[in-house]
């Protein structure tokens, strides 16, 4: 395990958290895609309870993916930064902390890359000991 920080963009917004570093994943969906307005998106999971934020309250916004699963979508209020993804709950257990915005993002490779199948075609193929999935 590892604890990271990071901050928004314009510094509004601070967090802190623990997460494991060989969960690092890559998904290449295109919600991904269109909510990053990039190829991919890099995320690692953190326990709600080991995750903090201080200074602004990120702003959420709710999105439903075709199957009917609702996920969260937190974001600086301010500048747009991207903090993380989860299940659309009272209580959600698990954070999809984007590692953009993480201090330690040079030493976060991915581990594995999921939604390879909608993979932009540009977009070159990962290192060959990235696990990938075509699927979730």
């Amino acid at each position: 395990m590892m604890i990271v920080d990071g901050s928004c963009h314009c510094g509004a917004t601070s967090i802190l958290a623990e997460i494991d570093p060989e969960t690092v994943t890559i998904c290449h969906c295109t919600d991904c895609q269109k909510l990053s307005a990039n190829a991919f998106r890099v995320a690692v999971p953190a326990a709600v309870e080991t995750t903090q934020f201080t200074g602004a309250a990120p702003k959420v916004y709710i999105k439903t993916a075709d199957n009917g699963n609702r996920r969260v979508q937190a974001f600086c209020a301010t500048c747009g930064s991207q903090f993380y993804s989860a299940d659309a709950t009272d209580t959600p257990a698990v954070y999809m902390l984007r590692v953009g915005i993480l201090r330690q993002s040079p030493i976060l490779p991915p581990k594995r890359e999921i939604w390879s199948r909608s993979r932009l075609p540009w977009v070159w193929d990962f290192h060959e000991e990235t696990e990938s999935h075509e699927t979730r």
